[in-house]
């Protein structure tokens, strides 16, 4: 790892030895931190820092949505994989949405949302990581929805896009029909405004309904939100929006204990969440980027082979990641020496691939990710997400919980096997990632941001391992998003492929780029929110001492004691 002082954020890494905390809002951050102090392990303090997000950045994430985790266990040394993602309600009828018109799973009716497992995952997460109870943890954010919270920067610029849809008002009806959010008005939505109004950055912020929620799960458990009236206010408002989810939907929810995959890339093992998460995208990527000598590679080289790597990581993610009940995901043949070798000699230094039929776009930039160490050397890689900003953006009245819309990530096609169904979880944009390097813990990181999310984790790895790069060197480095969004290929000379590039990128990277065929589109101010927001800690195997790094395209910070 070098230091070279060149900060290209003008901001340093984070150093300490006893535990540390890193996530997009400095309150979450601290709440963790403080958890940490107390005693508690990297799971106690995970839940820590994504309930305090529920309440200070309230339309990334929330109890309405889903969480994935990756846990590190220094007393075992292995890595666990939660899966805290709900499915679509049991009754949910594809039929019904071809015939009223969808070609696309709409994203803003009550067919969008699905089971929230968050607070379950929590749950999950302290029952077997944690030393603390779920009342403990939630106790910040609880106070800090109920008392007031100054509201920060970039959340509170996103705040104002969220009020048409909180409220279901000025609806744009030239817009196609699965982008509308028809229904009733929804004074419920009023919870997350002033007056009817968005708060101003600086300006405190009380989600007093939000914190009553909370405090009954502190009180009741992860029962009063499946099995209580919560459960019941949440159907009857997903049913007046069109949805079918109902309160035995919430009661047969579980989250679940999986076995992670992984990839070898150079010395260092990255461990994903398997399938209906895209981190399948990541690893492919991964282990045909492990066949190229990077390191040696000048910058536009490096950079025209990860591109080319990571499309055809998506283009096996969009043809396989669904809910595993519903469709054997062929991982013996993916991972095979043979099919890899027959997938990386489609890469030519020279020239990208035409016409790869991958279907992504750069949307989705709401979501948060948090990562954990603590003392003892556990790590926790933890994300939690709305889907799109507000979810659904539909409120259950009276609770101040906004509901995702996880579901619209279903297709309608019937031959596809993330093919919409009664009962199966969606495909997942939200992964974690971890490091381990010599069978022990080497970095606790992620990426937020829909399809950007392998596209980030792809991009650090290769910053840590290829370029030596420190955690706050590794984020700060401009970063590409593939924009692929109607099946015509990145390098294919028809309209629709893009490759845009975050600011950071010199007019003679571009240009070599452009001539290798690549569409380039450049991209700087606000929108540099598609590239997401990460964060790393890392873990030196001989000291313990810890080294993190938080993205500076959020508001966030790494802490550490």
């Amino acid at each position: 790892m070098q230091f070279d002082y060149e900060f290209r954020s003008r901001r340093s890494n984070v150093i300490a030895q006893n535990g540390m905390v890193a996530s997009s809002q400095p309150l979450a951050s601290l709440a963790g931190l403080d958890v940490l102090r107390a005693g508690g392990t990297a799971a106690d303090a995970a839940v820590a820092v994504a309930a305090m997000l529920t309440v200070v950045e309230p339309f990334s994430t929330g109890i309405g949505g889903d969480c994935f985790v990756l846990y590190w266990d220094a007393s075992t040394k292995t890595v666990s994989a939660l899966n805290g993602s709900g499915p679509t309600a049991k009754s949910a009828n594809l039929d019904e949405l071809i015939a009223a018109g969808y070609e696309q799973h709409p994203l803003f009716t009550g067919h969008a949302v699905s089971v929230p497992g968050a607070v379950g995952a929590w749950d999950a997460l302290l029952r077997r990581f944690g030393q603390l109870s779920l009342g403990d943890v939630l106790a910040p954010a609880i106070r800090y929805a109920a008392e007031g919270f100054p509201v920060t920067e970039l959340i509170g610029s996103g705040w104002p896009l969220m009020v048409n849809r909180l409220l279901r008002i000025n609806n744009d009806p030239t817009q196609p029909i699965h982008l509308q959010f028809p229904g009733p008005s929804q004074p419920s939505g009023n919870e997350f405004l002033i007056d009817g109004r968005p708060p101003r950055v600086g300006e405190m912020m009380k989600l007093t309904s939000l914190s009553e929620t909370m405090r009954q799960i502190a009180s009741e458990g992860r029962s009063y939100f499946y099995s209580g009236d919560f459960s019941q206010k949440a159907c009857d408002h997903v049913q007046r929006y069109g949805g079918w989810l109902e309160p035995s939907d919430f009661a047969d929810f579980d989250p679940e204990w999986v076995e992670p995959i992984y990839a070898d890339y150079r010395g260092v093992r990255l461990y994903e969440c398997p399938p209906n998460g895209q981190g399948l995208a990541a690893i492919m990527a991964a282990k045909m980027a492990n066949e190229f000598d990077l390191s040696s590679m000048d910058f536009i080289e490096r950079t025209h082979t990860l591109i080319e790597c990571m499309r055809l990581g998506f283009l096996e993610a969009l043809q396989w990641v669904a809910d595993p009940y519903h469709v054997d995901i062929p991982y013996e043949n993916l991972f095979s020496h043979a099919y890899l070798q027959e997938r990386i000699k489609m890469i030519a230094s020279e020239r990208a691939i035409k016409n790869l039929p991958v279907k992504i776009s750069p949307s989705g930039y709401e979501t948060v990710y948090l990562s954990v160490v603590d003392g003892a050397g556990n790590a926790c890689s933890l994300i939690n997400s709305l889907y799109m900003g507000g979810g659904a953006g539909l409120v259950v009245p009276g609770t101040g919980v906004l509901l995702q819309n996880r579901a619209a990530l279903f297709e309608l096609d019937p031959a596809h096997p993330n093919v919409l169904a009664g009962g199966k979880r969606p495909y997942h944009t939200i992964i974690p990632g971890m490091l381990t390097k010599e069978g022990e813990l080497f970095a606790s990181f992620g990426v937020m941001g829909g399809f950007m999310q392998p596209q980030g984790h792809l991009q650090v790895l290769s910053n840590l391992v290829d370029l030596g790069h420190n955690p706050q060197q590794a984020l700060d480095m401009p970063r590409f998003c593939l924009n692929v969004n109607d099946g015509v290929g990145v390098g294919a000379a028809e309209p629709g492929g893009e490759v845009f590039l975050e600011k950071g990128f010199d007019f003679s990277a571009m240009a070599a780029l452009r001539e290798k065929g690549h569409r380039i589109s450049p991209i700087q101010g606000r929108q540099r929110q598609m590239f997401g927001g990460g964060q790393v800690i890392q873990r030196n195997i001989e000291t313990g001492v810890l080294i993190g790094g938080s993205d500076p395209r959020k508001d966030g910070c790494a802490l550490g004691w």
